[in-house]
């Protein structure tokens, strides 16, 4: 079991803009109500795109924190969990060893891992480093969303438990590979379209590329767009 610190924020203008945003997350210092949409009091501006039950919590490997202070060099929004829009921050969970479909049991809640995360334009401008969303994406440094199979209470500083695996061999690093490194790999398209445990969107785009032969274009979400 490993403890988790507890994040949720308010929209509000991202920096040095007038666009609305609910990715500055802060830690916590109480219980809260996790539903099946996300954290009482944690909000997303554009629910298109965010939040909603495939989207309810997002986990991100503070691991990973380190690599990015080598990358980018000692920004204060990486001296502590919060800068990547996380609800949960842990040390010893990261894509390699998270797989689609993992269950965890996180105070009297119960958490099913959904999908990887797809960084979008908001990371590049919280963090004023211009092509912020691209490098999450290209270094697989992405964390995941949960989707509540249970409602529960949460609390910082509770441990999260993995309790049961359906897809073990579908780690989200294998995912990520599939479809932003290896992209026309027939196969893995084939395994991917038909993971059931994998949010509906994800498996979309496996299906439309076996379908089209075509590989999206994401630089309106990468670098400015909806």
């Amino acid at each position: 079991m490993i403890a988790i610190t507890l994040l949720t924020g308010r929209v509000a203008p991202l920096p040095g803009s007038d666009k609305l945003s609910g990715i500055a997350k802060h830690p916590v210092d109480q219980p809260l109500t996790l539903g099946r949409e996300g954290f009482e009091g944690d909000e997303q501006a554009d629910l298109r795109v965010h939040g909603g039950v495939e989207k309810a919590v997002h986990h991100y490997p503070f691991d990973h924190y380190a690599a990015w202070r080598t990358d980018l060099g000692e920004l204060p929004l990486l001296d502590g969990p919060g800068a990547f829009g996380e609800n949960l921050s842990t040390t010893g969970l990261t894509e390699d060893g998270v797989a689609a479909g993992d269950i965890f049991r996180l105070g009297s809640a119960l958490l099913q891992v959904s999908q990887g995360r797809q960084p979008c334009w908001k990371l590049t401008q919280r963090f004023a480093v211009p092509d912020m969303a691209r490098r999450v994406q290209d270094t697989g440094r992405t964390g995941w969303y949960y989707r509540v199979l249970e409602a529960g209470k949460v609390a910082p500083g509770d441990r999260i438990e993995l309790i049961d695996r359906i897809a073990p061999e579908w780690s989200l690093r294998r995912l990520w590979h599939a479809l932003y490194v290896d992209r026309m790999n027939l196969e893995e398209l084939r395994g991917i379209a038909t993971l059931d445990v994998l949010a509906e969107g994800w498996r979309k785009y496996a299906i439309r590329r076996l379908e089209n032969g075509k590989i999206e274009d994401w630089t309106k979400r990468l670098e400015g767009g909806a």
